[in-house]
C-alpha cells in the first residue's frame, strides 16, 4: 500500500470527526450538545457530549496530523460503536437516520487500527528519530 493511500485515509476521516467535534464545540455549544444528548436518550449526557465533543475533535485532528493514531483511530471507533448502539440502529440501515453512515466510518477506523499509519505521519515521522 502506497504513502497517500493511507494518507488519504486519515485525512479525510480526521476531517470527518474534526468536523463534528467542532460542530458541538462551535455551532451547538457544550450545553445544546447535552441537550442533543439527553433528548437521544443518552446516558450520562453531560459526561457521554463532553467525551464524544473531546474525543471526534481532538481525534479528528490527531488523524490527520497522523500523530497517535491507532489510539485515536480506536477511540472514534468506540465513538462510532455507541453511535451505532445508542442511536442509529433504531433508525434501520439507510441515511440520514440508520446505521449506514457511522457503519462506514466504524469500518474505515477498524482499517486504521490494523494498519501503520503511514510513511506520511508525524508517527512516523517520530518513530524513525528513535
Amino acid at each position: 500500500m502506497g504513502p497517500w493511500t493511507l494518507l488519504v485515509l486519515r485525512v479525510i476521516f480526521g476531517i470527518i470527526f474534526a468536523a463534528h467535534g467542532g460542530q458541538k464545540v462551535w455551532v451547538f455549544g457544550l450545553e445544546g450538545t447535552i441537550k442533543l444528548f439527553t433528548s437521544l436518550g443518552i446516558p450520562a449526557p453531560a459526561l457521554t457530549a463532553t467525551g464524544v465533543t473531546a474525543v471526534e475533535l481532538i481525534g479528528g485532528l490527531a488523524l490527520v496530523l497522523g500523530v497517535l493514531t491507532r489510539l485515536a483511530a480506536g477511540l472514534l471507533a468506540l465513538d462510532m460503536l455507541g453511535a451505532i448502539v445508542l442511536v442509529d440502529l433504531k433508525g434501520g440501515f439507510f441515511a440520514p437516520h440508520g446505521v449506514e453512515l457511522p457503519l462506514a466510518l466504524l469500518a474505515g477506523l477498524v482499517a486504521l487500527l490494523g494498519l501503520d499509519p503511514g510513511a506520511l505521519s508525524l508517527d512516523a515521522r517520530r518513530l524513525s528519530e528513535r
